[in-house]
């Protein structure tokens, strides 16, 4: 598990590895993630009234993770007001889900885009998730929320978005999954994974020079 995880700049665990794995799982990654210096993201992707967010929080921290996302559709008032006040007094940060890398994201989660990002930027997140399927909304962004926010693009990989890409067009990091885990071999596959974003990243630097 270290090898693997020392190939990237964080980890990112969600709701199908906890069911599978139990907590102590998550906590040992969590400690060999903190170890390495690396991110530590919980992806369970909260979406509930304030104060069970607020008691799920609670229990991210206990695990070791410094990141929660959370969908935006829930609202302010009762809701996202509440987790990010007790991330504030956690220690903990949030990320906003403000659209996603599949296609059914298109038929509401990206109606409400421009909202999303608006509510992100008044309750003053972390971090959003925007897809690296759709480079445009990476932009869109970069461009509304400034370059104190951080942007965490998912869909890489098996999902078709090319690798660095989303870095180029202004995300901070790429998330990759299923390209890894389900790989034969998968430190040999993380490993040629960050040659490719490196890769990218110098010719888009290259490109901008």
């Amino acid at each position: 598990m270290r090898e693997l995880l020392s190939s990237f700049s964080g980890v990112k665990v969600g709701l199908p590895l906890l069911l599978s794995e139990g907590p102590e799982f998550l906590r040992d990654i969590a400690g060999i993630a903190g170890e390495l210096g690396i991110l530590r993201i919980a992806d369970f992707k909260l979406a509930d009234i304030g104060d069970v967010m607020g008691s799920s929080l609670e229990l991210i921290k206990k695990l070791g993770y410094e990141v929660a996302i959370a969908h935006s559709f829930i609202g302010v008032r009762g809701g996202l007001d509440v987790l990010v006040g007790r991330a504030r007094e956690l220690g903990v940060s949030v990320a906003l889900v403000v659209s996603m890398s599949h296609e059914g994201s298109r038929e509401f989660y990206d109606s409400y885009f421009s909202k999303f990002l608006e509510v992100a930027g008044e309750l003053r997140v972390w971090g959003v998730v925007a897809p690296a399927t759709r480079l445009n909304l990476v932009r869109k962004a970069r461009d509304t929320l400034g370059s104190s926010v951080k942007i965490l693009a998912p869909g890489v990989g098996v999902q078709g978005a090319e690798y660095g890409a989303a870095l180029c067009s202004g995300a901070n990091y790429e998330i990759v999954g299923r390209s890894v885990v389900r790989s034969p071999n998968p430190i040999r596959a993380a490993r040629a994974i960050a040659e490719e974003f490196e890769k990218k990243v110098r010719e888009c630097l290259t490109n901008y020079v």
